[in-house]
């Protein structure tokens, strides 16, 4: 459930100065900045991308930004605020990103996170990732990444079996 004070929109160009700086912070710390401002702003103007923005009144305090491809769609950045996190905000951008991909006829939800980012990867798997692979100095040359995925369609019991034939698609 999302916080009352929490309003979720979609992010605009004049969101892409902050959009990338809390990138930087929260997920690009020690590493190349590579989702620059210029980089966050043709991802909002995509029209294969959807960016959300959470806010509380006019402050910023989290955003997702996704691709959708035919059949996929790739979890490219969710972050949140220290002060917002483990509300529920998160797990509510993800669904809401869910929710779409269904309707765009989107069998599974991909993304890359830090393989030392614990957190991240426990948040992901109470929301049904599982792990699909492990991509070696992924991250600037320096750091491992853990490629996770979901099937999202519905009346599936649990995660599909063979997930890793299903992303060779």
């Amino acid at each position: 459930m999302l916080p009352p004070n929490i309003t979720v929109r979609f992010a605009t160009l004049a969101d892409a100065g902050e959009i990338a700086a809390m990138s930087r912070e929260l997920i690009e710390t020690g590493l190349g900045w590579t989702w620059t401002q210029a980089r966050v702003t043709r991802n909002i103007a995509s029209t294969s991308t959807v960016t959300l923005a959470a806010c509380e009144a006019e402050r910023l305090v989290a955003f997702a930004i996704m691709y959708f491809g035919d059949d996929h769609a790739h979890l490219s950045l969710l972050a949140v605020r220290r002060p917002w996190q483990r509300v529920g905000i998160g797990r509510h951008l993800v669904a809401w990103l869910e929710e779409s991909g269904l309707v765009a006829g989107i069998g599974t939800i991909r993304l890359e996170l830090r393989a030392s980012n614990r957190g991240a990867r426990r948040f992901y798997e109470r929301l049904g990732f599982q792990e699909v692979a492990r991509v070696p100095e992924y991250y600037g040359g320096v750091e491992t990444a853990v490629r996770m995925a979901r099937d999202i369609r519905r009346g599936l019991a649990g995660p599909v079996p063979n997930i890793r034939e299903l992303l060779r698609r």
